[in-house]
């Protein structure tokens, strides 16, 4: 199963603001649940999961968002940002790893407050 940003940020904003987003279920349960699993092993959510007799995670829960998860939505929160990185980054065929996801965020995020000084 792949990891999907997309679900990642709705999750963390769900989380964040204690209201549902509709998209989420359009999303497979057990997607659900394996991109919380991710968001724990990357230290996004304080949670827990819970694995099925074949240690695969069949059940999650977020308690909070850590440092790092606000960091990260904060960075996702202006949509013309977002959709900037899913065009460049978050296409298929397009190799990227979460670090660089990060400092492009950063960096739009830079150029839009103080321009290209």
């Amino acid at each position: 199963m792949k990891r999907d940003m997309e679900l990642i940020r709705l999750l963390l904003l769900e989380q964040e603001s204690g209201e549902p987003q509709p998209e989420i279920k359009s999303y497979p349960e057990q997607m659900v649940v394996h991109n919380i699993a991710l968001m724990l092993d990357a230290g996004l959510i304080d949670g827990s999961t819970m694995a099925g007799s074949d240690g695969v995670p069949c059940a999650a829960v977020i308690l909070r968002l850590t440092w790092a998860g606000h960091d990260f939505l904060d960075a996702t929160r202006d949509p013309k940002i977002w959709k900037l990185a899913k065009e460049k980054l978050l296409k298929p065929g397009i190799s990227w790893s979460f670090s660089l996801l990060i400092e492009y965020l950063k960096s739009e995020a830079h150029l839009r407050i103080f321009g290209s000084q």
